[in-house]
């Protein structure tokens, strides 16, 4: 016997949002699940492959599997914004490129990336005179104090993990990523601090690090939901941690 049913929009009633993974994150949807936790918001996720040992050449290679990973995201849903979840690798790819592997399959769908959603976070906080904390080969780092300067912010205190492994990334505890936060914020020379890396465990940490250091933190995962949000007209005031999230 068949049977009548009705449909509606799903879960996606309000707006979609599509998050490219890498294989090697165990961080970023575990802290982007309560921004992203609103009725009539859906966010669907992609994992793409990633080597272990992030280096440059190993975050290039990500743009082969790019198509094919957006590809993997529901057909047919008209997705509000879709992040691609790598901070370094959109340095290294160059994030217009990024967005345009990503329409390949979504042509019509917002695209950023955390680089991407930090620099135009720290443009909302009216911010151009950072600290940088990253847990990167000295090489990475390099890479992306180049793209940040290029696009007008400054770098005026850079501080490293220097951990190649993305594993360990994941594991850095958030005390020490605290410490490391208010040593950097700490230099008068510095407006906020921006902590790359979306494996990199920051969103208990944040309200924190700038209540000691009076100034705003900028997260990757932080930037992501909040532009990704932004993208998908969705209000964001006090709907993750820190100053950015009052914007």
């Amino acid at each position: 016997m068949a049977l009548a049913f009705d449909t509606d929009d799903g879960f996606a009633g309000s707006a979609a949002l599509g998050l490219i993974v890498l294989k090697t994150d165990e961080t970023m949807e575990v802290e982007l699940r309560e921004p992203f936790a609103r009725a009539g918001l859906a966010c669907y996720h992609a994992r793409i492959p990633m080597h272990p040992t992030i280096t440059p050449e190993t975050l290039a290679e990500m743009a082969r599997d790019l198509p094919a990973t957006a590809a993997l995201l529901p057909d047919g849903t008209p997705f509000g914004a879709i992040g691609y979840g790598c901070t370094s690798g959109a340095t290294v790819i160059g994030p217009e490129r990024v967005a345009e592997l990503v329409r390949m399959k979504h042509p019509h769908a917002n695209v950023t990336d955390p680089v991407s959603a930090v620099m135009a976070g720290l443009a909302a906080l009216n911010v151009r005179r950072i600290g940088l904390l990253t847990p990167y080969l000295p090489e990475v780092t390099r890479a992306m104090q180049a793209l940040l300067a290029a696009n007008g912010f400054e770098v005026a205190r850079v501080g490293s993990f220097e951990e190649g492994e993305d594993r360990v990334v994941a594991r850095i505890t958030e005390a020490a990523t605290l410490a490391a936060m208010v040593e950097i914020g700490s230099d008068p020379d510095c407006e906020a601090v921006f902590a790359s890396c979306t494996n990199l465990r920051t969103f208990g940490i944040l309200d924190e690090a700038e209540r000691l250091i009076g100034k705003p933190v900028v997260s990757s995962n932080q930037a992501l939901g909040w532009h990704m949000l932004r993208l998908a007209g969705v209000a964001t005031h006090g709907l993750g941690p820190g100053q950015l999230f009052g914007c």
